[in-house]
């Protein structure tokens, strides 16, 4: 039974340091969705450069 306490304050003074050591930056809210959401828009391409890949007509004519 005593092993049992040791092991809950052992795993209470981590998760304390963590959270501590976590500052500001730490997010307990888990999974976000709708508003609260953090999108990142695209970086925009350069109208200069050639595209990633061939359109799907032109390689299956191809052959």
């Amino acid at each position: 039974m005593w092993k049992i306490a040791v092991g809950f304050v052992i795993f209470a003074a981590l998760g304390i340091y963590v959270i501590s050591k976590g500052g500001d930056k730490l997010d307990m809210g888990g999974e976000k969705h709708g508003a609260d959401a953090v999108h990142v828009e695209p970086a925009k391409a350069d109208a200069s450069a050639a595209p990633a890949a061939a359109p799907a007509a032109d390689a299956s004519a191809a052959k």
